[in-house]
């Protein structure tokens, strides 16, 4: 597989970064559960394929269990894979709320406790739109992870959220490598163009995570009737209907456009992609070489629900 240099980090990634959300137990976002052994044969998995990246988040469910399920795949292996790239999220706590800076050191050190590593090439500050605290405030969020990127402890600077305006407000410091945003760089939804736009201008790393919307462009419409984990407009709704049937008539799995229209951007140095089963590694790998003709890219892109405006 493909590497890509994600931005002025220097970090060669695979154009595929699996995130692990799916295996933190969130069976009420994603309808199914995910049992420990099945979750760490999952890593495993993911070790042994040609990805070389893996993205998970300290309130990545109960006390961290994506990340504890992460550290006992990390042991059994052996250690990470060499040239493999890990990144964590800071995260206020999951009781108080608190996302002040002293809760972003506690955080990481429980992120790097679960997973059993001393040292990471990627740290996030995770959905800074709902904090309670100023994040730039003296003492804040912000002010904690430069200490932490200063100290070593981690090289690079990440900023992950689905909020646009406030994705770009931090990325305006100048103290972030990377962006990441979910859901909002689909088929069916271009609102963090702009946003990659400008971090790409910027010599930063771009991260696209959720290219199937929350599922509706992986299970289909028909099956899936939510997008982004929440009800759908019409508009979203007829637009996915007819991708579908387009995708059908071209004899390409709705799925595999839905991930190609990420990893063929030239906005995008990896997308973010969570599987559930250890199968699913190679399964994910393999959409990625199906053929799409550059007549259903068009037409896609005409019935998207912003085409034309």
């Amino acid at each position: 597989m493909q590497r890509n240099t994600l931005g002025r980090t220097g970090l060669e990634v695979t154009p595929l970064c699996i995130g692990t959300s799916t295996l933190a137990g969130f069976d009420a976002v994603y309808g199914y559960e995910v049992d420990d052994e099945r979750a760490v044969q999952t890593i495993l998995a993911v070790f042994d394929s040609e990805v070389n990246y893996l993205d998970t988040g300290n309130n990545y469910g109960k006390d961290g269990l994506s990340e504890r399920r992460i550290g006992e795949a990390i042991r059994r292996r052996g250690g990470l894979p060499e040239g493999f790239v890990l990144q964590t999220k800071v995260d206020a706590d999951p009781e108080t709320g608190d996302y002040s800076g002293d809760r972003v050191r506690r955080s990481l050190e429980e992120s790097l406790e679960r997973l059993g590593v001393d040292h990471l090439p990627i740290l996030a500050l995770h959905d800074p739109e709902f904090m309670k605290q100023d994040g730039f405030a003296p003492g804040g969020a912000l002010e904690a992870l430069i200490e932490i990127r200063e100290s070593g402890v981690a090289d690079h600077l990440a900023v992950a959220s689905g909020d646009v305006q406030v994705s770009q407000r931090y990325l305006e410091t100048g103290e972030f490598d990377l962006v990441l945003n979910h859901n909002r760089y689909t088929l069916l939804n271009r609102e963090a163009e702009e946003l990659f736009t400008k971090a790409r201008a910027d010599g930063l790393g771009v991260l696209n995570a959720a290219p199937y919307g929350g599922g509706m462009l992986a299970k289909g419409p028909a099956q899936q009737p939510k997008y982004c984990y929440g009800e759908r407009d019409e508009s979203i709704a007829a637009a996915a209907f007819a991708m579908a049937e387009a995708c059908e008539r071209a004899g390409v799995p709705l799925i595999a456009a839905a991930l190609q229209f990420s990893t063929r951007s030239p906005l995008v140095d990896s997308t973010v992609v969570g599987i559930s089963k250890p199968e699913r590694a190679a399964e994910t790998i393999a959409l990625l070489e199906v053929e799409i003709p550059e007549s259903l890219w068009e037409e896609l892109e005409a019935l998207a629900p912003n085409a034309g405006i």
